[in-house]
């Protein structure tokens, strides 16, 4: 499989350079030493990127920038040759007129490309679709229309929206609202929590994100039909450039980068469920705090807020959880797999926490080396609930159906085909409940994402007031009952 995959990144680079040697003497009309927009990235050595700061675009993480755009873009230049320059703004009406005026090569901003947008710019091919929502509080009356409109409606002021609300007010003049170049998106959405306004609009990638923060945000109806999110080229310049991007968008597709980039930032926000989330939150605040000393001290390598993310989707912080498989204790662990551990009762909070680090951490360790961050840390998880066997059996699956095997994106699909008799019957493990551990995964990284924000945004509600110990009703252990066992 190594052999493959070197030969195939050496046939990718061959053809990637014949397809810029190309690109450049069409875009420099037959002329290379005209000036091309593509050509002037490659001469300078720099790709300008023009963006926004957000949560789906850009902003500095802890290990430096993140960002599902930043990462796109950051592909994009390694795949020119070239140095990656980003140029952050704070609203998009900003970012307009340097590209205009070419002081930026591109705009990657989850940009939406409607028709005003498409007059005045070059786009390059879509890569995901989004719409806009009208959103408003959970408990206050439901607008279904924009006729059912009573309060203060506002929004970022450069973004598609305004466009949007133009068209909608044609059919209804009544129609009004406001805009605001001092607020984002998010800001609004926080706004409309507190009450601070009645309504904003959001785009529906970004609010599907927002929702497992804030589980009160409500979609009232769509403003707009779906509509392609692409990148904006200076639409006086050739072609060359865009169809660079043409280019670098088509490999991505088919060589799976494009799928594991939106898996990886909005793979597991896809479905929402407003009672979960809402319980996650309150139990956070409520009974996390207890244990998460523990949490910490048994991370190791890991991080800790990974660890309770899975122990709650595990137990829910019960002690004393017990499923009708047998797997008992706060981590869920087999009878088996504790005593392999050393763990004497699997109903100590303490040592189930313990147990469940350490097997996780066995697990990340016998995934293969060439599969990295975080597609090997999903497999871990993965692994951890249906078992590393059934797992090999899906990417054993997903190498003969033309998939990459060291893509998380591949392999889940292929542990749904774990229960299909006419694949099952192929594989050495046989039958297994692969549904259950992609839910188990999807399910740990919302959690996860959550308390990351909670711990960042609000740590104070997750310190202990006082020491963990084990509670009178905790405390009945099953080290006699497993001794029997």
């Amino acid at each position: 499989m190594k052999c493959f995959l070197n030969i195939e990144g050496i046939v990718i680079r061959l053809q990637h350079g014949l397809a810029l040697f190309l690109i450049l003497i069409i875009g420099g009309c037959n002329d290379i030493k005209h000036s091309s927009s593509l050509g002037d990235v490659l001469e300078a050595g720099v790709l300008k990127v023009g963006t926004t700061y957000g949560l789906t675009t850009y902003y500095n993480g802890a290990t430096g920038p993140v960002g599902f755009e930043y990462e796109l873009a950051e592909g994009f230049a390694a795949y020119l040759g070239v140095k990656l320059e980003v140029f952050p703004y704070y609203n998009l009406d900003d970012l307009f007129p340097q590209l205009t005026d070419a002081n930026l090569d591109m705009i990657a901003a989850g940009m939406s490309v409607n028709p005003e947008r498409f007059q005045r710019f070059k786009f390059g091919p879509g890569y995901q679709s989004v719409s806009e929502k009208l959103v408003f509080k959970q408990g206050k009356e439901w607008p279904r229309s924009i006729q059912d409109l009573k309060g203060k409606l506002v929004i970022a002021a450069g973004s598609s929206h305004h466009d949007s609300l133009l068209r909608l007010q044609q059919e209804d003049p009544q129609l009004s609202w406001q805009e605001t170049a001092d607020t984002d998106m998010e800001e609004l959405l926080e706004m409309v929590l507190n009450e601070e306004l009645d309504y904003t609009i959001a785009d529906s990638n970004i609010l599907a994100l927002m929702r497992r923060r804030y589980p009160e945000l409500s979609i009232g109806f769509s403003i707009s039909p779906e509509q392609d999110v692409a990148w904006a080229v200076n639409k006086d310049r050739d072609d060359s450039l865009l169809a660079a991007l043409i280019e670098y968008f088509g490999i991505i597709q088919n060589n799976g980068t494009l799928a594991a980039l939106e898996d990886k930032y909005f793979g597991h926000v896809r479905q929402f469920n407003y009672v979960d989330t809402r319980a996650f939150i309150r139990s956070s605040r409520e009974i996390l705090p207890k244990f998460k000393p523990w949490f910490e001290q048994y991370s190791n390598d890991l991080d800790w807020r990974l660890l309770a993310a899975m122990s709650y989707q595990e137990s829910h912080w019960r002690p004393d959880a017990k499923s009708v498989t047998g797997v008992r204790g706060m981590m869920m662990l087999t009878l088996a797999t504790a005593k392999d551990l050393g763990i004497v009762s699997r109903l100590d909070p303490e040592q189930s926490i313990k147990g469940g680090a350490k097997y996780l951490t066995n697990l990340l360790k016998r995934i293969p080396d060439r599969i990295t961050h975080p597609d090997r840390l999903w497999f871990a998880l993965a692994a951890y609930n249906v078992g590393l066997g059934h797992l090999e059996d899906a990417r054993v699956l997903t190498d003969r159906q033309g998939a990459n095997p060291d893509m998380w994106v591949d392999v889940k699909k292929r542990l749904l085909q774990l229960r299909q008799k006419k694949y099952y019957k192929t594989t050495r493990y046989g039958y297994a409940r692969g549904h259950e551990a992609v839910a188990y995964v999807d399910n740990i990284r919302r959690y996860y994402d959550t308390l990351v924000w909670l711990d960042e945004q609000q740590p104070q509600i997750l310190e202990p007031e006082t020491p963990p110990e084990i509670t009178p009703e905790d405390s009945t252990l099953e080290s006699d009952s497993e001794v029997a066992e």
